[in-house]
């Protein structure tokens, strides 16, 4: 296979941050004023990354160009893209009273147009470590048509402080996907976890589960997939207040009809989200331990 060109780095920075309490994407954890996304974007370009998208809202633009994508628009190539309740497939309306987003498959949608080439999909939110950029760059300039997941233990990516969503997966013996379930309710129980449904079953997890942290790495044949199952997810939920797209949902359909192969890359690096404002202090801690073995500069952009 033909190497490929450079990938781009697609970040779903759109998220309203309603558990946390704020704009938790430009909140500083580093020493110099740094965001999680800044770590990320670092890794990123360690790796071989040579593009940044950004999905935002239009509500956030200028904070999020002043924080933190001026950062990045004078070393690499930058675009934004903006998730709205409006930016809907032809026949279809937002419901009267609608607010919450339309979900990760959504925001994925909005980068149609800006991406041509094999990319990654992460969350502003989330710290990955910079072995999954390797792995994912690696991927995705090899040319193949596989798409690829990051995975990471389910243990270790659990909040002290309230329930997360996350997708569970299950791997064959050749690390590719067989499925992913999102479960939306999970937290910690004693050494294990469990996952409470709406109707209020629990569910006893092991802990030891590859989780999808939402980061993916894709071809651009994705959007077609995606505009197709965002299409079908409208005609039968768009009428539902609370209902999303979630994009391991949609991953796990095409796995399931055989119309996609998913490559699951392995990763020994530590997972670091911020769900709830108390997860701040541990991420900010787990910075300054990785500035004191050298992992990072003290000054990312200086």
């Amino acid at each position: 296979m033909k190497p490929m060109a450079s990938p781009t780095l697609l970040v779903l920075a759109a998220g309203m941050g309603n558990r946390y309490g704020g704009l938790k994407q430009i909140d500083p954890v580093g020493p110099g004023g740094e965001t999680i996304m800044d770590y990320s974007i670092y890794d990123a370009l360690r790796a071989g990354f040579g593009k940044l998208v950004f999905v935002i809202r239009k509500d956030i633009e200028l904070r999020f160009k002043k924080a933190v994508g001026a950062r990045f628009e004078k070393r690499m190539p930058v675009e934004y893209v903006y998730q709205e309740l409006d930016k809907l497939p032809p026949g279809f309306s937002v419901p009267a009273g609608r607010t919450k987003p339309w979900g990760t498959m959504h925001a994925i949608l909005m980068a149609a147009g800006a991406i041509n080439e094999p990319f990654a999909v992460i969350n502003a939110d989330d710290f990955y470590g910079s072995e999954g950029y390797r792995a994912l760059a690696q991927h995705l300039q090899a040319g193949t048509t596989d798409y690829a997941m990051v995975g990471f233990v389910l243990r270790n990516t659990l909040s002290d402080f309230g329930p997360v969503s996350r997708g569970v997966c299950q791997v064959n013996d050749d690390d590719f996907l067989e499925s992913v379930v999102e479960l939306t309710n999970v937290e910690r129980d004693g050494a294990y976890a469990r996952n409470t449904d709406m109707a209020g079953q629990m569910t006893r997890l092991t802990g030891n589960e590859v989780a999808s942290m939402n980061m993916w790495g894709f071809t651009p044949r994705v959007f077609g997939q995606l505009g197709e199952q965002f299409h079908k997810f409208l005609e039968r939920s768009v009428s539902d207040m609370q209902s999303e797209s979630y994009l391991p949902s949609m991953v796990n359909d095409l796995v399931v009809a055989g119309q996609a192969r998913v490559k699951v890359l392995r990763t020994k690096d530590s997972w670091g989200g911020i769900t709830y404002r108390a997860d701040r202090p541990r991420i900010a801690e787990n910075i300054q331990r990785l500035i004191g073995n050298g992992t990072y500069p003290k000054s990312l952009w200086s």
